[in-house]
């Protein structure tokens, strides 16, 4: 088992919960996929794994590893094992393609030291993997959306990581695109073994790429089951009775 949470809470303002008692587990290699509206409290569950957001209580073991009781030395070294992927890509545009992906090895160096020949030999293959190599030198800003969001899964892999949180990488990107994006995870999850946890709005996609589903609705679990079991009624309870799936081919 390589994460287990139980009873996951988080409250912004000491009131509301975004999220209510979230208990899962998921292990090594699987490709969970989480569903829902926004605002049901995908993004918070995302950050509270890595605690970009402290829960307001909960359990969350990694890799054996009690992530809310870390220090600020064993969350470092928990965090570099934990790629994150944002929809609005968070990269540093003005500079180069390889200088960001490089920024994924920083969870290794002490402050201030240099990148080695070993790491930038390191990231020109983490470019070839998304096929990104010839552009190494390029500022990232004269990217497009698809090829900025392959520079973010290449800085992830320069972690070396067990586990990917991808925090709707797609929703920025149009249907074509988004599908190629979700073969790069694909790919990182079946031929490399990492583990992804996924937020999405496609069910397709989800179909498609997830080995599993965890939706939720206000904070609390709609639905936890496999893709290919959410039929059109259990899509009604997850996103409401007039929405509408939409398929990305």
């Amino acid at each position: 088992m390589l994460l287990s949470i139980n009873n996951l809470s988080k409250s912004y303002d000491g009131k509301t919960l975004a999220l209510k008692d979230i208990s899962l587990q998921v292990q090594q290699g699987d490709f969970l996929i989480l569903l829902g509206l926004s605002g049901s409290g995908k993004s918070t569950l995302l950050r509270c794994i890595n605690r970009l957001i402290e829960p307001t209580s909960g359990q969350i073991s990694f890799d054996g590893n009690d992530v809310l009781a870390a220090g600020n030395h064993e969350l470092r070294l928990i965090r570099r094992q934990i790629g994150m992927i944002f929809q609005q890509f968070n990269l540093v545009k003005n500079l180069s393609v390889q200088t960001n992906v490089l920024t994924g090895r920083l969870g290794y160096h002490a402050p201030l030291s240099e990148f080695s020949p070993a790491d930038k030999e390191m990231a020109m293959h983490c470019l070839e993997r998304v096929g990104l190599a010839n552009f190494a030198y390029q500022k990232v800003k004269r990217l497009s959306g698809g090829q900025q969001q392959r520079v973010a899964i290449a800085r992830a892999l320069m972690q070396q990581p067990k586990l990917i949180l991808a925090d709707e990488p797609v929703a920025s990107l149009d249907p074509a695109t988004a599908d190629s994006i979700m073969q790069y995870l694909g790919e990182l999850n079946s031929k490399d073994g990492i583990t992804v946890i996924c937020s999405l709005h496609f069910l397709s996609l989800a179909r498609k790429y997830g080995s599993s589903v965890l939706a939720l609705k206000d904070g609390i679990v709609a639905y936890r089951g496999k893709p290919a079991d959410i039929d059109e009624q259990r899509f009604k309870d997850i996103y409401g009775q007039d929405a509408r799936e939409v398929e990305i081919r």
